[in-house]
């Protein structure tokens, strides 16, 4: 008899594993485990991940929510948390303009970011945080507001698993409209890759700020935009304004990564400076890194 072995769904916190799987909800839920199953085994192994099912009763609550089976094990009263309530309200930010669409392998920067996506509105719902998605480029192209209602997270899915790079890039436009729509303070997350004016994107994370609201951005880049690691010569096309330029990679290498690591470097720089969370990504990273930075955002952030 042959003893099944149980699946270690770390293998899903890979990008080009995870990029296999058929669905976008399935995509989530895979990461999520595989985070969790990981946590103990990476240098992440002092968080605590716990999801809220219950919460103390509190004077005024309804006695017909309290769970009678825990206070006959604790002899203590907690009512049943339900799915309406919530710690949090987190929005995420994704870039969807045309530069998101690069790739130097199988996986864009733009379906990187949207499973990364995935997998923190899934953690956020498990959470019973409200959760809710913005896509934009030149524009405000969908606007989800936060819920915690489980199933909304299939709608937030289907636009994640909808997306697509398309347009020209505002970044600091959208910041700022959506910084004067949303209006209880929370936690914001923009996934993009930062490729416009640094000082235009970061007035307007300041507007978030100025708002009160906690900010984590993820820059994420392909990895050969850091390295420049092409062998041959090559004609570079701009995806958004088509522009198109002949070059020898080997001949500019060592400046090309000197001006990419300063442009890194200056939103580090800028984002400390203004207690904005910045986090340096590449489509080949797994997600685990990811999680943990806004685990522990979360954690400052309280409930």
């Amino acid at each position: 008899m042959s003893i099944e072995k149980p699946t270690d769904y770390r293998k899903y916190l890979d990008p080009e594993i995870l990029s296999k799987v058929a669905s976008m909800d399935l995509r989530a839920r895979l990461v999520v485990e595989g985070f969790i199953t990981g946590l103990h085994k990476s240098p992440y192994h002092g968080f605590s991940v716990e999801f809220a099912e219950h919460r103390q009763y509190m004077p005024g609550d309804d006695i017909k929510h309290v769970d009678w089976k825990v206070y006959g094990k604790t002899d203590r009263f907690y009512v049943k948390q339900f799915e309406e309530e919530t710690n949090l309200k987190a929005h995420i930010l994704l870039d969807s303009s045309a530069s998101m669409g690069y790739t130097s392998g199988n996986i864009t920067k733009l379906q990187y970011a949207s499973y990364l996506a995935g997998a923190l509105s899934y953690l956020m719902m498990r959470q019973r945080d409200a959760v809710g998605l913005v896509t934009f480029d030149e524009k405000i192209r969908k606007y989800l507001p936060p819920r915690s209602i489980t199933t909304y997270l299939n709608q937030i899915l289907l636009h994640l698993e909808k997306a697509k790079p398309e347009a020209g890039t505002e970044t600091a436009s959208a910041l700022h409209q959506m910084a004067e729509r949303i209006q209880r303070r929370g936690l914001i997350i923009l996934l993009s890759d930062l490729l416009d004016e640094p000082e235009k994107i970061i007035a307007g994370l300041k507007h978030f700020r100025h708002k009160k609201h906690e900010v984590i951005v993820f820059q994420i880049l392909d990895p050969l935009e850091l390295t420049f690691e092409f062998e041959n010569d090559a004609v570079f096309k701009d995806m958004e304004s088509g522009e198109e330029m002949n070059t020898q990679p080997w001949h500019i290498r060592s400046d090309y990564q000197a001006a990419v690591k300063a442009f890194t470097d200056h939103y580090k720089t800028l984002c400390r400076q203004h207690q904005i969370e910045y986090v340096l990504l590449n489509t080949k990273d797994t997600y685990d890194r990811a999680l943990a930075e806004y685990l522990l955002k979360r954690k400052n952030v309280g409930g």
